[in-house]
């Protein structure tokens, strides 16, 4: 009776585990990325880490310090900082609710930067110059050319110094940074310009100030839609290609003129020659001072005055930078495209103001580290240092010890190296995943040469059939650093 109540237990909870086996089967999810966000892996990681670590060392060489600051900020912080912007502050970032407070995914290293300093200005030596890299969050529109997570490279300078002298130090390491990631003179180019300019123009033209945010946004397009389209904007409106239509700034025709002739303003003399407002005068003033900081190093051909670049976020106050590419690209169809810029930032004297207690001027800028890769892998011009790792084969599972042996030594001795993890311990199939893996050498082993004191080195990158040697045990050391 015992016996037959355990079976039908038995039988009723083994029914049970395969309609849950049916039901998992069922219900299995598909695996699939969040929109608007990339895996990166292999070779592709692998470049991103250099460009880092190269970008990294030219930041160190001028004397910059790391800073790492959590990817979640407090969104009063995030708030106050964008508070400024004519559209919804908190409209592109990423915001969650914690039992206590609203936290915010980081809209870029700016924020973050800002209330370290006001936090911290007790212990800060300053200027203070930082350098940060991390992830950046936006709740964006995504298409093919356009994520919401990135990765970008900051420097900044904070404190009240030299501004000709920390702005020329921002230019500098752009054209360091760029040209130490391969690129050549001629195929970049540093476009500044200063904020105080174009302000005081809309001054003297008497352009409201709940406009003049939405004046700038639509010169900032000029790039793209170029002056009939900014001319558009700039009074009724703009229609695009697909038939969307941009309510513009309504400005007058003389306005709107005045501001379309400014924008054809080629150097510093005509600036100085057809400007006048006060506040446009101290802005050429000072890009000229800047220039002349840039001219006592080796990048000042680098550099280009363009008056069209403004910024689109509201908190600069000054100095502009904007780095563009002089080349295109050719997306994943084959269709030449624009890159766009990989480098800008600008002066924010006012930024960290924001927080109580705080009062400190401040220059940097972001480099855009996966448009920048994008753009030098399009030129080749940035490749993963060729290691030449070793392959340990398995070949008979009693000799073990023998294979953990040779792969110690070879790791000891700083030779990156692997040993064969699956359990088939076929020669073929071992050799084909060394060589998916681009792995150049193979150290076979079995009963015959670990009996007779040898192994055998297989170059699997080698044309040759049978490009192998065999070598004494005692030598694996001194013949693998000759081939590697």
């Amino acid at each position: 009776m015992v016996r037959a109540a355990v079976c039908g237990t038995e039988g009723r909870q083994f029914e049970s585990a395969l309609v849950y086996q049916k039901m998992e089967k069922q219900n299995k999810l598909i695996p699939s990325l969040a929109k608007g966000f990339k895996d990166r892996w292999g070779k592709e990681l692998a470049l991103k880490k250099k460009l880092i670590n190269t970008i990294e060392q030219v930041f160190i060489n001028y004397g910059f310090e790391p800073l790492e600051t959590p990817p979640f900020e407090k969104s009063e912080n995030i708030g106050s900082f964008l508070a400024n912007d004519e559209t919804n502050p908190m409209s592109d970032v990423f915001l969650f609710k914690d039992e206590k407070e609203s936290l915010t995914l980081r809209y870029d290293l700016s924020a973050p930067l800002s209330r370290f300093v006001a936090q911290n200005f007790r212990d800060l030596i300053f200027p203070y110059k930082r350098y940060a890299y991390g992830d950046v969050f936006r709740q964006e529109k995504a298409d093919s050319a356009r994520f919401r997570s990135f990765t970008q490279f900051d420097a900044d300078v904070i404190g009240d110094a030299n501004e000709a002298q920390v702005d020329a130090e921002i230019c500098n390491i752009i054209a360091d940074s760029f040209l130490n990631c391969g690129l050549n003179k001629k195929q970049f180019t540093i476009n500044i310009s200063n904020k105080k300019i174009l302000q005081g123009l809309l001054a003297e033209l008497k352009v409201e100030e709940q406009k003049q945010y939405r004046v700038l946004k639509s010169i900032d397009k000029l790039d793209r839609i170029g002056p009939n389209g900014v001319g558009e904007l700039l009074q009724e409106g703009r229609k695009d290609k697909s038939g969307a239509f941009t309510k513009g700034c309504e400005l007058s025709n003389e306005q709107s003129s005045a501001i379309l002739s400014f924008l054809n303003l080629k150097n510093i003399q005509e600036l100085k020659t057809n400007l006048k407002n006060p506040l446009s005068v101290e802005g050429v003033q000072e890009l000229e001072e800047l220039l002349e900081v840039i001219s006592y190093g080796k990048n000042l051909e680098l550099v280009k005055l363009d008056v069209t670049k403004i910024r689109g976020l509201s908190y600069y106050s000054g100095f502009l930078v904007e780095t563009n590419l002089n080349f295109k690209a050719k997306n994943a169809k084959g269709k030449e495209i624009e890159i766009g810029s990989c480098a800008s930032g600008g002066r924010y004297n006012n930024l960290i103001a924001r927080f109580k207690g705080a009062d400190y001027k401040g220059s940097g800028m972001s480099i855009g580290i996966d448009r920048l890769l994008y753009a030098l892998n399009q030129l080749e011009n940035i490749k993963v240092d060729a290691k030449q790792p070793v392959l340990v084969c398995v070949l008979d599972q009693k000799y073990i010890q023998q294979y953990y042996n040779i792969l110690n030594e070879l790791r000891t001795n700083g030779i990156q190296s692997e040993i064969y993890l699956d359990k088939n311990k076929n020669l073929k199939k071992q050799l084909q995943y060394a060589d998916r893996k681009n792995i150049e050498l193979a150290i076979i082993g079995g009963e015959n040469e670990f009996n007779e004191n040898k192994l055998v080195i297989k170059k699997l990158t080698s044309s040759k059939e049978n490009d192998q040697i065999v070598i004494n045990r005692n030598d694996l050391i001194n013949e693998i650093k000759k081939l590697i």
